[in-house]
């Protein structure tokens, strides 16, 4: 019988999705799966150089969030939200904007610095093609004025105890600095490889002297990554693409890891897309650029990675269903019931999972 998405349901209580990060990036649990026998261990991310070997290699996404929540009103004094999704040109983004109902083609709204956001055109699954007009480039406005664009189960209360309003404005100058990895270089995503925030540059040197190479890609993480899947046969969810590149240094390490006997762990499931994506029929990952479109389900055949280090993933999510083709659906769903039961942190300022 073909997968059903209720196969990926679990019971999460909602107290556990983390909606602030930890004082500190690697004060998280780490929660250790071994995918051939199931056996479950619960450690501290701090641990992480002592679980790994010398000769192994870590692999990790160093795309960069952009602040890509604008607040603007309309001619007429009404407020609206935008989200910034993907550069479409000099000038022009494609976007989503609440309330839906203003997003009529040729309609504008006014933004910081005397920027102006007018509707080119209406695109699928509510998107909207915008065009910038003003004395600053779009990426300065986003710099000064954007806000991270924090997932919506971040719902944090205002100081007079009341929900403060649409999930994006609770984003504060710390989620500048939190909701990005330690590593960021390459601007481009609306989300944070949250897998990564676990990582100080202490946490880094660390692993390095342990005798364990590190490598980068880029992916930037866009709406595909989370798009809800709303269909009953698995199989008939289509990820939408992400664009990602994987460096020559990068490809290279993965198959000088393969020659000396290392093992190949992905940082996240974006950089398990992306080398899995790029893979050839020999396990190597080609160098370049393209679009990650692969949609990893129960029963696909890793080519490229040995161990996945990953966050808690919500239930029925392609991430989830990731996860459970990597170590089985069975024994993930089991761990995930011991990390409720044992309280751990969920989502993208959660705690961690590393299956070797």
């Amino acid at each position: 019988m073909p997968m059903q998405l209720r196969d990926f349901h679990y019971a999460l209580p909602p107290g556990l999705i983390a909606q602030h990060p930890l004082p500190e990036r690697d004060a998280s649990r780490l929660l250790l799966l071994d995918r051939g026998t199931g056996t479950v261990a619960h450690r501290s991310f701090r641990d992480l150089p002592v679980l790994l070997r010398p000769g192994d290699l870590l692999v990790m996404n160093d795309t960069r969030v952009l602040p890509a929540r604008l607040y603007g009103m309309t001619p007429r004094g009404g407020r609206v939200e935008i989200l910034l999704l993907e550069e479409a040109g000099a000038t022009a983004w494609w976007a989503w904007l609440k309330p839906g109902r203003r997003a009529r083609v040729g309609a504008a709204f006014s933004l910081p610095d005397d920027l102006l956001a007018r509707v080119l055109e209406r695109g699928p699954e509510g998107r909207i093609l915008l065009e910038f007009d003003g004395s600053l480039p779009v990426r300065e406005i986003l710099e000064r004025y954007g806000r991270m664009p924090l997932p919506p189960y971040i719902k944090r209360a205002a100081p007079n105890g009341r929900r403060s309003g649409p999930p994006g404005a609770s984003a504060g100058e710390g989620d500048r600095e939190r909701y990005q990895t330690v590593y960021a270089r390459e601007d481009g995503a609306i989300a944070a490889p949250t897998a990564g925030l676990h990582f100080t540059e202490a946490m880094l040197e660390a692993v390095r002297a342990r005798g364990v190479a590190v490598a980068f890609l880029t992916l930037h993480v866009g709406v595909g990554t989370f798009k809800p899947v709303r269909v009953v046969e698995v199989k008939q969810h289509r990820m939408d693409p992400e664009r990602f590149r994987i460096p020559e240094g990068t490809a290279r390490a993965v198959k000088e890891a393969r020659g000396r006997g290392g093992r190949v762990m992905a940082v996240g499931t974006t950089t398990v897309r992306a080398l899995e994506s790029a893979a050839d029929e020999g396990g190597a990952p080609r160098a370049g650029a393209g679009e990650a479109t692969l949609f990893i389900t129960p029963g696909y055949r890793f080519r490229v990675v040995d161990a996945l280090l990953t966050n808690f993933h919500l239930p029925c999510t392609t991430l989830l269903m990731l996860v459970s083709a990597f170590a089985g659906r069975d024994r993930v769903l089991a761990a995930y019931r011991e990390a409720t039961a044992a309280r751990y942190r969920f989502y993208s300022y959660g705690d961690a999972m590393l299956i070797l």
